[in-house]
């Protein structure tokens, strides 16, 4: 499944990407389209190559093969460069220094104008002004996060790379985070993220690119995601394993979920469903439709992919 091809144009397009360390092959004749102005969710398992995806977006590590432009232009390209935000890993600060002399460090290495207004606008942004003062190193883990965010904020970035800057945010960061992420959308910039929080990046995402050992499996937006999302019947009954008996013997995919709901992914009726059990004297206590969510068509996904 690919992005359709949108008018304007693209941030980030990549053709035949590769990189290899050694013998091993991390990233494997990848395509990725971005268009502008999207919040691109990018998915998938530990060491599928996200990162290393990333870090070539940014020219921190040189690609063994293929091409990445950004806006039209080399990624190599000195200007647009300088027009990127970067959270990849841990954010480079000095432990014993306060979270404002770090910023102050970073907009002097981005060559930042009016870097003291820019620092308290970006603090402002993620919620941090208030702990400007305190030493890097007495920061917890999301707090430290929203700081990595801020940093990459400085300048006005066109384009923000981020690798899981969800880690560690409580549900007020992460509410932080989806507020900033779709304002500085707003206004024209463009975000690749990467999360294993796929609950979190449903709420934000316009556009998704699922990635399996260093290949692009799946492209899509947000409403095509929502079309492929299946719909189901969930269910209780008095008697579950012999109404899960019952149901498995009329309809092709029946299933128990963690919440102890019974599950038909069948395209019929709920009431069809519901007489079928009342015909073999099943009482059903609860019924509801769904739709599976990203998590699930990700799971699904990359079950049928190791299938293959």
């Amino acid at each position: 499944m690919c992005i359709k091809e949108v008018e304007g144009m693209n941030a980030i397009e990549i053709r035949n990407l590769t990189k290899s360390f050694g013998s091993k092959m991390a990233v494997n004749g990848l395509n990725m389209t971005v268009p502008e102005g999207a919040i691109y969710g990018f998915i998938g398992e530990n060491g599928s190559g996200k990162s290393t995806t990333e870090k070539m977006i940014c020219g921190l590590i040189r690609q063994s093969g293929g091409s990445v432009t950004l806006y039209g232009k080399p990624h190599t390209d000195g200007d647009i460069r300088a027009g990127m935000g970067v959270l990849i890993e841990a954010p480079g600060c000095f432990q014993g220094l306060s979270v404002w002399n770090n910023m102050m460090i970073q907009a002097a290495n981005l060559s930042i104008p009016n870097a003291e207004q820019e620092v308290i606008k970006v603090l402002k942004m993620v919620r941090m002004e208030g702990a400007a003062g305190n030493k890097y190193k007495n920061c917890s883990l999301g707090m430290k996060q929203r700081i990595g965010i801020a940093m990459a904020l400085l300048g006005n970035p066109k384009l923000l790379v981020l690798d899981e800057p969800i880690n560690g945010l409580d549900a007020d960061g992460m509410r932080i985070m989806r507020e900033v992420l779709t304002d500085i959308t707003k206004s024209g910039a463009t975000v690749v993220i990467s999360s294993h929080v796929l609950g979190e990046l449903e709420k934000i995402a316009t556009h998704y690119g699922i990635i399996k050992g260093g290949k692009m499996i799946a492209e899509m937006t947000a409403e095509e995601l929502e079309a492929s999302c299946r719909t189901y019947i969930a269910l209780q009954a008095k008697d579950m394993s012999r109404a899960k008996f019952v149901l498995g013997s009329r309809f092709s995919r029946v299933e128990e979920d963690e919440a102890g709901y019974l599950r038909v992914y069948d395209a019929v009726k709920t009431e069809d469903v519901v007489k079928h059990l009342y015909d073999n004297g099943i009482v059903v206590s609860e019924v509801k439709t769904a739709k599976i969510g990203l998590e699930e068509y990700y799971i699904d996904l990359m079950k049928e992919a190791r299938g293959r």
